[in-house]
């Protein structure tokens, strides 16, 4: 790896690590966390499936009595939730310079640089940590007290990108693991990879815009 090379990762990680850090108030926080006028029921009537498995009025930390369904409770729980939502975002942020930087590292190795290979690989392994991560932080969140995203909204825009991102980061991962065995699945997996990063980066832009 030359030296011009690794100076572009480390400036970008610096830049995107520095962006997220810096982020005072993610528009994701303000437009899930509605806890201003709170209704008199303690959860929403719509909720994930994913909070509901935890969160619902019989979800396991209910039944188990971990997080019982208090109004004491429900405020930690937005605590909780604030935490988990700006983790979410940080991890967005890196996530987002890791898939560029591992675009910019896939480019060379298709003009023949496979001396590069070990860095691609290292790459992705990041970005499926940090990626899968962000979305553990989100899908499992505790459910805000309202939840008012009915019409189309930038939030909405978001949860649409993100079907679409997460389709593509599978199958990038799994043409990327056949590329060794099939190198035709190669315009396939780049495809792949372009479309997640396409939607990943969309779906940051509609929230912070």
């Amino acid at each position: 790896m030359t030296r011009r090379i690794k100076a572009i990762l480390l400036l970008l990680c610096a830049l995107v690590c520095h962006g997220a850090i810096l982020a005072q108030e993610d528009e994701l926080l303000k437009q899930l966390m509605q806890e201003d006028k709170p209704d008199t029921a303690l959860l929403p009537a719509r909720i994930m499936p994913t909070q509901r498995l935890l969160w619902g009025d019989k979800g396991l930390l209910r039944v188990t009595r971990i997080a019982p369904l208090t109004v004491d409770q429900r405020k930690k729980e937005m605590e909780v939730r604030r935490f988990m939502l700006k983790a979410h975002q940080v991890l967005g942020f890196i996530t987002l310079g890791g898939m560029a930087a591992q675009g910019v590292v896939g480019s060379q190795l298709y003009n023949g640089k496979y001396e590069l290979d070990d860095l691609h690989e290292g790459l992705a392994r990041g970005v499926n940590i940090t990626y899968s991560t962000a979305a553990i932080m989100s899908l499992f969140a505790p459910p805000p007290l309202i939840n008012r995203d009915k019409n189309l909204s930038s939030v909405r825009l978001h949860k649409w990108l993100a079907i679409v991102h997460m389709s593509g980061m599978i199958a990038t991962n799994i043409l990327g693991n056949r590329l060794e065995d099939d190198i035709s699945l190669k315009p396939w997996h780049r495809a792949a990879a372009i479309t997640t990063f396409a939607s990943y980066g969309a779906a940051v832009l509609v929230i912070k815009f």
